[in-house]
């Protein structure tokens, strides 16, 4: 029991210490564990665990897309994406359709990995 909770702990202490371009990654790695997730549910029919997984996921766009400062004009970029991928999103929910849920997690994954260099290039 105490090994759940010390991870509950690093988990919490990684996010807390984190900063604001880490946070972004920490999310869209997230939302790429959500969408696996709720790909392996589709796969398994378990069709409420894909819909809680899929939401999760959703809840990870629309942080994102209310953090952006639209003020700069890659954010109105960022928040064309955004949009698309809560879309397919949507679709995907609606229809537990597993290759939309595949697209969106290789769109998560794009811009993880580039985030991750623009992270290392600083």
């Amino acid at each position: 029991m105490a090994l759940p909770n010390a991870y509950a702990q690093y988990g919490t202490g990684k996010i807390m210490t984190a900063s604001p371009a880490e946070l972004t990654l920490l999310l869209y790695e997230g939302a790429i564990k959500f969408c696996n997730l709720a790909i392996t549910a589709v796969e398994q029919q378990a069709i409420p665990k894909a819909h809680t997984n899929i939401m999760k996921a959703e809840r990870i766009v629309d942080y994102l897309r209310g953090t952006l400062d639209m003020k700069y004009p890659v954010a109105q970029d960022f928040d064309r994406i955004y949009d698309y991928l809560s879309l397919r999103l949507r679709q995907a929910n609606v229809k537990k359709d597993q290759e939309v849920l595949e697209e969106v997690c290789g769109h998560f994954r794009g811009l993880r990995d580039t985030w991750k260099q623009v992270i290392h290039s600083k």
